[in-house]
């Protein structure tokens, strides 16, 4: 089945258009069903969840804010939630993204965005509220006919969010989910792909070429291409893990809790690139306590690419600040003296422990393995991307990558929780 749209050839298409109306010509414009192509369009059928499991740049966003369009200028919606993995990021990608509710609206139908409300309002009264799955408690009163998920893979705390949503969908006849997201081998997602009630789309980014920066498709195709994060992220495979990982996804999963006791200790582990830039390697920085259970929680994953040194270091002292944490540990040995140095720049009140490694990353973080094993780590969120390169891990991350997120994670968990440092070949400095 194709569009509305691929049914002309060029030369039909603006013979249409100049024999329209300047009305017609912006009623054209703005009729989605027109332009989109089929996936992109919500199936027909008695669904309650529109699943769109897609590659980046496919147009899940679009697909997303256009829905929402239709629900609200048809009548059928008029109270919904738009739920991103932040409220920072519903309000950039879903309100105010290139793609999102303001840009595609037409003006005679724009709705007005209340940031300091976090509410969209339209003409016809209809509204949206904004809502970051960090915060699910937001989502324990309010009541919806319709609500909208972006990148539900992503979220920090997913099955409870969405726990909290669908208890407030129960407005109106038939009231409706969509989930926009770029696939990982998360439980609920799965769960939601087996329900009877999920209408599952699936597509590829090269599926949207013709609206995608030109070379861009070729460029990306040639870098990752055939490896598991193209598959992932361009061709929307769910991977499972990777044959020999040293950490199961499974067993993440089943250890995370919502809540954690009281802690004895909090450190901030840091693995800081050899140099800056949007090249270099991602910083490694994970904040990990011990409870007074004896197990060991991992409270925050903010590693990140293309930081200056006075910049990793400065976000390094506000997540111990944050979380009031004991010390910072570094892991020294590439810059030496450097690390406690730009700290210090920072914030000399700060006690920095400097470990250097005196053998290989797998032998390093098998010890840490070991305790997932045993049931003693928990995650408090979900950590997507940390838990990617543990999944992935065997040693190495496939395609050369750099584990920088796992280095974090295992120099905090040594430090809280293995008390026998010398047996890791591992030296303080």
């Amino acid at each position: 089945m194709k569009s509305s749209l691929a049914r002309f050839s060029r030369p039909a298409l603006k013979k249409l258009i100049r024999g329209l109306s300047d009305e017609e010509t912006a009623l054209l414009f703005y009729d989605w069903p027109f332009w989109a192509r089929p996936e992109q369009l919500a199936p027909a059928g008695d669904w309650r969840c529109w699943l769109v499991l897609a590659g980046r740049g496919f147009g899940k966003t679009r697909s997303g804010s256009e829905w929402v369009r239709g629900l609200v200028e048809g009548g059928a919606a008029r109270r919904l939630a738009l739920v991103a993995p932040t409220l920072g990021d519903a309000r950039a990608v879903m309100v105010e993204g290139e793609s999102g509710l303001l840009a595609i609206s037409p003006p005679w139908a724009r709705p007005v965005f209340e940031p300091s409300k976090r509410l969209l309002t339209w003409p016809n009264g209809a509204v949206a509220t904004l809502f970051g799955a960090e915060e699910p408690d937001r989502l324990s009163g309010p009541q919806f006919d319709a609500a909208w998920c972006d990148e539900l893979c992503a979220w920090g705390r997913a099955d409870e969010t969405l726990d909290m949503l669908r208890f407030g969908l129960r407005l109106g006849d038939a009231p409706r989910l969509l989930v926009t997201t770029t696939p990982r081998p998360m439980p609920l997602l799965k769960r939601l792909m087996a329900d009877r009630a999920t209408a599952v789309t699936r597509g590829r980014t090269r599926d949207n070429s013709a609206n995608l920066a030109a070379g861009f498709l070729d460029e990306i195709t040639r870098k990752y291409g055939g490896t598991r994060l193209g598959r992932q992220e361009l061709d929307a495979e769910i991977l499972e893990d990777t044959p020999g990982a040293l950490f199961a996804r499974d067993r993440i999963e089943t250890l995370r809790v919502s809540g954690v006791p009281e802690m004895q200790r909090i450190v901030v582990a840091l693995d800081p690139p050899v140099t800056s830039g949007e090249t270099a390697d991602e910083c490694g920085l994970v904040a990990a306590g011990l409870g007074v259970d004896g197990h060991g929680y991992v409270l925050a994953d903010q590693s990140s690419r293309g930081l200056t040194p006075l910049e990793w270091a400065a976000r390094a002292v506000d997540l111990y600040h944050e979380l009031q944490a004991d010390r910072i540990v570094a892991e020294g040995n590439q810059g030496g003296d450097l690390v406690p140095a730009l700290i210090g720049q920072v914030d000399a009140s700060v006690p920095v422990k400097r470990v250097h490694a005196r053998v290989g990353k797998r032998l390093r973080a098998e010890p840490v393995a070991a305790l997932y094993e045993q049931g003693r780590v928990h995650h408090t969120a979900c950590f997507p991307a940390l838990e990617d390169q543990m999944a992935n891990f065997t040693g190495s991350l496939p395609g050369g990558a750099s584990p920088d997120r796992l280095d974090a994670l295992v120099w905090a968990l040594t430090d809280l929780m293995l008390t026998q440092p010398v047996n890791l070949n591992m030296r303080m400095l």
